[in-house]
């Protein structure tokens, strides 16, 4: 698993890679109310915004974290968008992407990395 500085995590199964944000972030926002999430088939560049996340604190934007095309979303959120505190590992994913390039993951961190980041 790698993470960015803007605490999204990234996992890779099989040839799509695996979209979400940290634990520390939702914890960060507090309670999360709303999450917009992009089509499926949409074609993004890194650094393209593509989710709003509304909480009770604040909304933001999620910023595609490699080039690649939008091929599920986790439909789920958008009547309990609460699965991203509750596990946002795990049940509170965003997408999958199909990247274009895998290496655009390089510049990311570990697991170590991301923890002395957030220490």
């Amino acid at each position: 698993m790698k993470y960015t500085e803007e605490h999204e995590w990234l996992r890779v199964e099989d040839d799509v890679v695996v979209v979400g944000i940290t634990a520390h972030a939702a914890e960060q926002l507090g309670d999360i109310v709303f999450v917009e999430l992009p089509e499926v088939g949409d074609t993004v560049a890194k650094d393209d915004e593509i989710v709003v996340i509304e909480s009770v604190k604040a909304a933001s934007d999620i910023l595609a974290p490699i080039d690649g095309e939008i091929v599920e979303v986790n439909t789920a959120l958008a009547d309990s968008p609460s699965a991203v505190n509750e596990d946002a590992i795990g049940a509170g994913w965003f997408f999958k992407i199909k990247p274009d390039d895998t290496s655009q993951m390089d510049e990311y961190m570990d697991e170590a990395a991301y923890n002395k980041l957030i220490a």
